[in-house]
């Protein structure tokens, strides 16, 4: 077994690891136990009742959070010319569209979303063995295939975020950060909870949302109590 740390045996004297807490009580413990000398990302890991194996228990969605993720969001906008002023203008980090395919295919890949029109995904689907794997395909059902780049531009930079269920059946998403204030991170995860709970596949029988846990970067996790939560 691992030895703990001084700042490991510190943080657990402030929680029950045994116990389950409110989102409010979790959000303002996890400050507390936060030790990074950085602003650390408050996650939360959400498990599913689904089989991710079926397609009609895929759950896949998009949701803008009230207080942003905190997060500098590098994005890339491939686009015909006659958009560029329109990417430019709504804060892209980088246009064009020959020039960049060029550069991905070369194995640049230094941006966190990359929004794309649907003229120009012939030329960009053959990049799909480079961005999916990194979770930088450009897709439809996240928004970031559009014909209105510059609304999909301002939604990701204001703290848009898509998220998706793994193989295991948990869904994991950055919901903040820990400078962020306890109320904030509790509002983006009840958002967050929210949209997955609109998402329930008809096809899912027996409890939806197995467990919640809130934590942050290198801090030990909180279970969250589902019977505090509305839409769990």
């Amino acid at each position: 077994m691992a030895k703990l740390t001084k700042k490991r045996k510190e943080a657990l004297t402030k929680f029950d690891p045994n116990g389950s807490y409110t989102l409010a009580d979790a959000a303002k413990i996890l400050k507390e136990i936060s030790t990074t000398k950085f602003d650390a990302s408050v996650d939360i890991d959400i498990r599913l009742g689904v089989d991710p194996r079926k397609a009609d228990q895929m759950v896949r969605g998009v949701t803008a959070l009230p207080h942003g993720t905190g997060k500098k969001i590098r994005v890339l906008v491939l686009c015909s010319p006659d958009r560029e002023a329109e990417a430019k203008e709504a804060g892209a980090d980088y246009v064009g569209l020959d020039e960049y395919i060029q550069k991905i295919e070369g194995g640049w890949t230094d941006v966190d979303v990359i929004i794309t029109m649907p003229t120009v995904m012939a030329k960009v689907g053959k990049l799909g063995r480079i961005l999916g794997p990194r979770g930088l395909m450009p897709n439809p059902k996240s928004g970031t295939v559009t014909l209105e780049v510059g609304k999909a531009v301002r939604e990701v930079k204001a703290g848009k975020i898509d998220f998706k269920v793994d193989k295991t059946g948990i869904i994991h998403a950055s919901v903040g950060k820990v400078s962020f204030s306890p109320e904030a991170i509790a509002e983006n995860a009840q958002e967050l909870i929210n949209t997955i709970s609109r998402l329930k596949p008809s096809s899912s029988k027996g409890t939806y949302f197995k467990s919640l846990h809130l934590s942050s970067t290198m801090s030990p996790g909180l279970v969250l109590d589902k019977t505090t939560i509305p839409g769990t």
